[in-house]
């Protein structure tokens, strides 16, 4: 099964795999949304969009629709 972003639970990290350049915003790569930085998602707006994302330090928010075009591996958490 294909994770992305958008199938993050707040609070969850993953780790950014792949995405197509074609779909994402220039602003999101600028901004330092790359393949091997470590995304958490820390809130999740009313009617859940947009979400609200730490990516490498970088605080932003992204549309769902970009969410689900960026695929991810979920860290496990020790707990």
């Amino acid at each position: 099964m294909r994770t992305t972003i958008a199938n993050l639970k707040k609070g969850e990290k993953a780790i950014i795999k792949d995405f197509d350049v074609d779909v994402i915003p220039l602003k999101l790569l600028e901004m330092g949304c790359l393949p091997g930085y470590i995304v958490e998602l820390l809130q999740i707006a009313p009617f859940g969009d947009p979400l609200f994302l730490d990516i490498n330090g970088s605080h932003l928010a992204i549309r769902l629709e970009t969410a689900r075009d960026i695929e991810v591996e979920l860290i496990k958490s020790n707990l």
